[in-house]
């Protein structure tokens, strides 16, 4: 396995790394760029259509995989995968409302929770509950993986970082799905996670670099729907796979969560609040954790990737540390007390407009108080 190990992810890197320069090239001739707007991290015009180079790569990695799989789940991706490449592609060149893109998420999702490989019976006692029924586990596997798709999605805002969270979630699960002797899955998260470390050196290339290159939603839809995929899996292993893993078996709701901890507790600090400005929750702004890092305490773009995606990893071993101890009330008390203790810090760094209004109208009581209250001592010295 080790021999297929390195042939897959050494082919996915080398694919990847000498056909990157060939598309930066055609989006150059092309002048398919990525403008800067108001919104922007970047200053100048950048190839964009990174996740060009994902989609072939792993094309051809799942002709090579099929008949690996158990439920033949190779088969099952191509659709998905393809789908999501397309609306990627036409968002990245013109952009397409959240709903188009959220219905094509929908479509593609449905050609996975087809597949038995992925049907979650049971959550093994997770907050006592065990058996599921099958028309929960459509609706909860739907909303996993959409939210995923989306949350990832959502991260692709600076230089790096997408590509350095991508790494160090997919690093996790081959170590899950090597110990769980899942190897398709192991095959396919090496792949991908070549993929993301022959993208990082050109995503992490200066701005006057003719190198420099963004992954775009083409990059970020494919990347994502791969993630939720392999967190279903995870979530769907039976209970003699999970025998092999070192935590607890109830607990592995929250280490799926604990894996996924920066996409997701991003996308739901946004989505607060753009929802408390009464904002479409898919409306843009710079609200992001990693807009702050940059904006407020001026880290570079790769010092602020690295920090985030270090977070990760650490978050991920101190929770399965824990979780090979403590049952899943505990280990959820900490993992809500980490989200609020986060949410109130990152929260004090909210600027969007309306919440600059309301600190500029509070300031502006404030000062009137005290300026009332220095006319009121004035007369009385009077």
């Amino acid at each position: 396995m080790i021999f297929y190990s390195l042939i897959f992810f050494l082919g996915a890197y080398v694919l990847t790394y000498f056909t990157i320069p060939k598309i930066i090239g055609l989006v150059e001739y092309k002048n398919l760029m990525d403008n800067p707007n108001n919104r922007s991290s970047h200053l100048k015009k950048t190839p964009t259509l990174g996740g060009v180079s994902f989609f072939y790569t792993l094309v051809f990695a799942l002709f090579f995989l099929r008949g690996w799989g158990e439920y033949d789940e190779a088969i099952y991706f191509i659709p998905g995968l393809t789908i999501l490449f397309i609306i990627g592609l036409k968002d990245d060149l013109v952009v397409l409302s959240p709903y188009t893109k959220l219905i094509a998420q929908l479509i593609a999702i449905l050609f996975i929770i087809s597949n038995d490989s992925f049907t979650i019976e049971s959550l093994n006692g997770f907050l006592g509950v065990d058996d599921i029924p099958i028309y929960a586990y459509y609706i909860v596997s739907g909303f996993i993986m959409l939210t995923i798709i989306n949350a990832y999605n959502l991260i692709d805002g600076i230089d790096g970082l997408a590509a350095i969270v991508g790494i160090v979630i997919l690093i996790i699960y081959s170590a899950i799905f090597y110990m769980t002797q899942e190897y398709f899955f192991l095959l396919l998260s090496l792949t991908l996670n070549g993929c993301l470390i022959a993208f990082l050196k050109f995503n992490l290339a200066s701005s006057e670099s003719k190198e420099k290159i963004f992954m775009g939603d083409t990059g970020s839809l494919i990347v994502g729907f791969i993630i939720s995929i392999l967190t279903l899996k995870f979530l769907a292993l039976s209970p003699e796979k999970y025998d092999s893993l070192p935590f607890l078996i109830e607990n592995i709701p929250l280490i799926a969560i604990s894996i996924l901890i920066v996409p997701l507790f991003d996308t739901a600090r946004v989505f607060t609040i753009r929802l408390a400005n009464k904002k479409s929750p898919f409306s843009p702004d710079r609200n992001h954790t990693h807009h702050i890092l940059i904006d407020y305490f001026k880290f570079s773009h790769k010092k602020a990737s690295f920090i985030i995606g270090g977070f990760n990893l650490v978050f991920v071993y101190f929770f399965i540390i824990l979780g090979s101890a403590s049952y899943n009330f505990w280990l959820a008390t900490v993992l809500v007390m980490t989200v609020i203790v986060l949410g109130y810090i990152f929260y004090r760094f909210d600027y969007s407009f309306s919440n600059i209004k309301r600190r500029i109208r509070f300031k502006r009581k404030m000062n009137n108080v005290k300026e009332k209250g220095r006319r009121f001592v004035h007369k009385k010295k009077k």
